[in-house]
């Protein structure tokens, strides 16, 4: 059985290889590549993307899958072993339900219509990428129908990114998360607003990237293994275990933008760079679903970097970085500033009591358009009515609007979104359970600038295992039970209790 394993390895390791190298040159899409490499590219990932995939699906590898079986059902459940055979079994299922002509078609797409987004984003041309993101939308409901027996054309994309979730279950979870929600938002509304001025002065590009990269780097993001550049929407993309890059965007006079989203991205990418090395190549060599990797990336932009204790030594610095900007503004008025709740256009902008609801506007926008109920020409007018109805305001333009995320201008309609707002759940909980098991965490990031706690408990519980449990495993290992939204709901009534003096 050893040699059949070996050769299940080897031929994992070739597709990975492939999707590895359309990483490659996606990323070098996103950040680097002329304007006029654009044909030319998604005919390479189309390539990449079709080889890839006959390897994922090919009949010897589901012989060797049934043949390894026996051996797997003898090994205990966890082990690396049967847990690679498992995840391995899973994804040829799921891949061999899809022709390859369709994914090297849909990848083609998807290439063309990023660049027509990061194009039409910037000129306010929604007209310009209609005719992209309807047939989009039409792509989407035809994978969807390669798993038929669903009980809502969006399972099955959804399941694709966060395995084992249903419209049915994240329903109630948002509906939970609206009755949080909404009477913490409407409290925080009556109270004085927070002046956030200080936020807009001119912070010099150079500076702000230094900075924001030096503590990506007292995170544990190791250099080593990694970069940092620039892109229209920032994003996180592993080539292999030795090489995961991040991407951030920077704006001059919004000192928060690039800082978060640099926070938010090294998360992700020490999720992945905590992976153990002996399962690169294979199903268990990254993580486990959309919604534990956002739990990461959202734990340590918002619940790590958005906190007075990382601020407390942090601040210091950061004046001395902006010496004229911030040289008179204490400490307490920069942690109010960060942290102000305000409707806003821009999800990644957002605050984290209003987050969710750019969420849950783009998760019904999704089901709507999928169901056939919205045309994608009526798409900007939902958008705007749904804004007008959570957060009470309305975009301007398409660009601050409809047009402000390249989910799925770059990849598909539905399956995506959910994952952010599992994440921001799973981060709470994932914390309190961290800082339960070692009270010690906050004073060291007070004190010293020092995360290694913090870190070791994370690659202990989660990182290490990559993709060997599934998200409601996890959940069971690391919390004792399925996720719930109670660890969430005191995080923010305390951390906003305070800010907003809520309790007298």
């Amino acid at each position: 059985m050893q040699e059949k394993l070996a050769e299940l390895k080897a031929r994992l390791l070739e597709a990975s290889d492939l999707q590895a190298a359309a990483a490659v040159l996606s990323w070098d899409q996103a950040t680097y590549m002329p304007p006029g490499g654009a044909a030319s590219r998604g005919r390479q990932l189309a390539l990449l993307s079709r080889l890839a995939h006959e390897r994922a699906t090919d009949p010897a590898l589901g012989k060797l899958l049934d043949e390894l079986r026996p051996y797997e059902e003898r090994l205990p459940y966890d082990s690396d072993e049967a847990s690679l055979i498992r995840v391995a079994r899973r994804e040829y299922e799921r891949a061999t339900r899809v022709p390859a002509d369709f994914v090297a078609e849909f990848s083609a797409h998807q290439s063309a219509s990023f660049e027509v987004w990061s194009r039409a984003r910037p000129a306010n041309d929604f007209a310009a990428v209609q005719p992209y993101l309807e047939q989009t939308v039409e792509y989407s409901r035809r994978l969807a129908d390669f798993f038929p027996g669903y009980e809502h054309i969006a399972d099955p994309l959804i399941d694709m990114y966060d395995y084992g979730m249903r419209v049915s279950t994240l329903r109630p979870l948002f509906a939970a998360l609206r009755d949080l929600l909404v009477p913490l938002v409407e409290a925080i509304g009556r109270q004085p607003a927070i002046d956030d001025s200080v936020l807009y002065r001119h912070y010099p590009e150079a500076s702000q990237l230094s900075f924001g990269l030096e503590v990506a780097q007292r995170y544990g993001y190791d250099l080593a293994r990694g970069r940092q550049d620039k892109s229209a929407h920032p994003f996180t993309t592993k080539f292999a275990a030795g090489d995961v890059r991040i991407t951030t965007r920077v704006n001059e006079h919004d000192l928060s933008e690039a800082l978060f989203s640099t926070l938010h991205e090294a998360g992700h990418a020490l999720y992945e760079q905590g992976v153990r090395p002996e399962l690169e190549g294979t199903p268990l060599g990254g993580g486990t679903s959309a919604g534990v990797h956002e739990s990461q990336s959202r734990l340590w932009e918002n619940l790590v970097g958005r906190s007075r204790a990382f601020w407390t030594y942090f601040y210091p610095r950061l004046q001395a970085v902006f010496p004229e900007q911030l040289g008179g503004v204490s400490l307490d008025d920069f942690y109010r500033a960060i942290n102000k709740v305000q409707p806003s256009l821009i999800r990644t902008n957002a605050d984290e009591v209003t987050y969710n609801l750019h969420i849950i506007i783009r998760f019904e926008l999704e089901l709507a358009l999928l169901e056939g109920r919205l045309a994608v020409k009526d798409l900007p007018e939902a958008w705007a009515a749904l804004y007008r109805q959570y957060l009470g305001i309305e975009p301007p333009d398409h660009r601050d609007g409809v047009l402000q995320d390249v989910h799925w201008f770059g990849g598909m309609v539905g399956g995506v979104f959910q994952g952010y707002t599992l994440g921001n759940v799973m981060a709470a909980a994932f914390f309190e359970a961290a800082t339960r098991a070692h009270p010690e965490i906050l004073e060291e990031m007070a004190a010293e600038g020092r995360f290694d706690t913090l870190l070791r408990w994370l690659q202990e519980h989660i990182y290490q295992h990559g993709s060997k449990f599934t998200a409601a495993e996890l959940l069971e290992r690391v919390l004792g039970g399925p996720l719930t939204v109670e660890p969430y709901a005191r995080y923010l009534s305390r951390k906003y209790g305070d800010i907003y003096d809520l309790r007298s």
